[in-house]
C-alpha cells in the first residue's frame, strides 16, 4: 500500500503535539503565589468620613 509513507510523519506529529500539551499541562502557573507571577492585591483601610459622629 502507498499510504504507509503518510503514516510515519502523521505519527510523529501527534506525539510532539501530544508531548507539548502535557507540558504545558505539566508546568507551573504564574498565580500560585509561589514566588513570583501575579500576587494577591494588599488591602488598605481608606478613611470615608472626615467627622467622628
Amino acid at each position: 500500500m502507498e499510504n504507509t509513507a503518510m503514516a510515519e510523519p502523521i505519527t510523529l506529529a501527534a506525539v510532539l503535539i501530544a508531548a507539548s500539551l502535557l507540558l504545558w499541562l505539566l508546568a507551573d502557573s504564574d498565580d500560585d503565589n509561589g514566588g513570583g507571577g501575579l500576587r494577591q492585591p494588599v488591602l488598605i483601610p481608606i478613611r470615608v468620613r472626615d467627622q467622628e459622629r
